[in-house]
């Protein structure tokens, strides 16, 4: 029996949101170093003058399409 039946739909979305945002948002950062040069190549690259936000707000759309994309799938075509 499949353990996400009896979970509520937002719950499962949330929980999926929130691992997705925190993996992703660290390999990101991670491939962005190397891909960057560092630092301050990151720096430039994520995180400067409202570049942050543009970075925020991807990762968190990218996040809440999976999340709802994955508790729909986990609570209602799966069996």
């Amino acid at each position: 029996m499949n353990q996400y039946k009896n979970t509520s739909f937002l719950k499962l979305t949330i929980r999926f949101v929130i691992v997705f945002f925190v993996l992703v948002t660290i390999l990101r950062l991670f491939m962005g170093f190397f891909k960057f040069d560092g630092i301050e190549g990151l720096k430039n690259a994520y995180l400067n003058e409202g570049k942050w936000q543009l970075f925020l707000r991807t990762q968190a759309t990218m996040s809440l399409l999976y999340g709802l994309l994955m508790a729909g799938y986990y609570k209602y075509i799966k069996k």
